[in-house]
């Protein structure tokens, strides 16, 4: 569902709400975007999906596109997408946290046996994981070009992320 402002009738049915949801993603889908998906190897509801990890794991809405580049990058060498959003939404509320989205996750975390887990599982999850914005389906449409598979969060609380090439690189980025 594209996210946007809605002015609804009161009496507005669940049916018609999905009817005016649905609708107004798929004015926002152009041609444009749809050929991106395309490039990507991806139908609408993959890229959709992927969007959704890319809109949970992007802070700084100008690292979407390296993000993208980094999963795709993956998907394209069949290798795990080890998507920490996956795993979070996987273990759903955390009432000692009071959230949704547990952080840090725990090494018993990692293991969860579920098809959103993608520490486990080697593709995409079978629905996504949040709604995405414009900006994460942008990026998976049209993703920088780079040779990363990996990507860490600063250690400067900044928001951005190092990004690596190999897994040295990124055990190297890794915050001490």
């Amino acid at each position: 569902m594209y996210p946007d402002s809605y002015i609804l009738p009161r009496i507005t049915t669940a049916d018609e709400l999905v009817e005016v949801l649905v609708r107004n993603f798929d004015l926002h889908l152009t041609s444009d975007l749809r050929d991106g998906f395309d490039r990507q190897g991806l139908g609408i509801y993959q890229a959709v999906t992927l969007a959704s990890i890319v809109q949970r794991e992007t802070v700084r809405d100008d690292e979407a596109p390296m993000i993208a580049s980094v999963y795709i990058n993956r998907m394209n060498i069949g290798m795990k997408l080890d998507s920490d959003p996956t795993v979070q939404y996987a273990l759903g509320y955390d009432a000692a946290r009071h959230t949704w989205w547990t952080n840090p996750l725990s090494a018993d975390d990692m293991k969860i046996n579920s098809p959103y887990n993608t520490y486990l599982f080697g593709s995409l999850p079978p629905t996504p994981v949040s709604n995405p914005g414009m900006d994460a389906l942008r990026a998976v449409a049209f993703p920088a070009e780079s040779a990363y598979y990996y990507f860490s969060a600063r250690c400067d609380g900044s928001g951005y992320h190092n990004f690596a090439k190999t897994l040295q690189e990124q055990v190297q980025n890794l915050c001490p």
